[in-house]
C-alpha cells in the first residue's frame, strides 16, 4: 500500500512531494526548485525517521528541477549520512544530471 508523504500540496493538485512505494523506495514527482524544495524538505523526517534499512528516491518523474533541487539531494545525502543511513538516487531526469555534471558532482551522485 502506497502512503502519501506529505511534502507538499500533491493533494490540492500541484503533483509535487514524494510517494512510498514500500521497501524505503520513494517516488519524487513534480518541480523540484527554488518555490517547491521546502515542502520537500518537510518530508525529510518522514522517511529518514519512519523507515530503517536504505532508502532509494527514484527521481523518473521530476519535471523540472533547478539548482535549490541538486542542493535539496545533497542535505538529503548529509541527513542519510549523519543518521548511518545510505540513500540512493535513481532514475536521474536529464535536466538533473546535467545540473549535477554543471556543479561538478558526478561523483558524489555516481554519475559517470
Amino acid at each position: 500500500m502506497s502512503a502519501q508523504v506529505n511534502a507538499g500540496k500533491k493533494a490540492n493538485g500541484n503533483g509535487n512531494g514524494l510517494v512510498s512505494r514500500g521497501d524505503g523506495v520513494f517516488e519524487a514527482s513534480g518541480r523540484m526548485t527554488f518555490q517547491t524544495v521546502p515542502q520537500f524538505l518537510a518530508s525529510t523526517a518522514i522517511w529518514l525517521n519512519d523507515t530503517t534499512g536504505a532508502v532509494t528516491i527514484d527521481l523518473g518523474k521530476i519535471t523540472l528541477a533547478d539548482s535549490a533541487g541538486v542542493a535539496l539531494m545533497l542535505e538529503w545525502l548529509r541527513e542519510a549520512r549523519v543518521a548511518k543511513r545510505k540513500l540512493e538516487f535513481v532514475n536521474f531526469p536529464e535536466q538533473v544530471q546535467h545540473l549535477i555534471r554543471v556543479s561538478g558532482l558526478s561523483d558524489v551522485f555516481g554519475l559517470a
